[in-house]
């Protein structure tokens, strides 16, 4: 079993469903590229609650969704 987060999981998930590269979602997000990178790959754990949201809104899901356990 993988050692990331269901939420890095989450999101390179539905990131890839969109056919969005890491650079494209945080532009579209309106975070830096270095943070997103550290979500996806586990290394931010706890990413803000700003943060969230932005992403979310880009991926179309709700928080609930996005942070969501297998």
């Amino acid at each position: 079993m993988s050692r990331k987060s269901s939420l890095a999981q989450n999101i390179k998930r539905l990131r890839k469903q969109l056919k969005l590269s890491q650079e494209e979602l945080a532009k579209r997000a309106k975070v830096t590229y270095s943070t997103l990178i550290k979500i996806e790959s586990g290394v931010n754990k706890n990413p803000t609650i700003i943060t969230l949201k932005k992403l979310a809104k880009v991926l179309k899901v709700s928080l609930d969704e996005l942070v969501e356990e297998d």
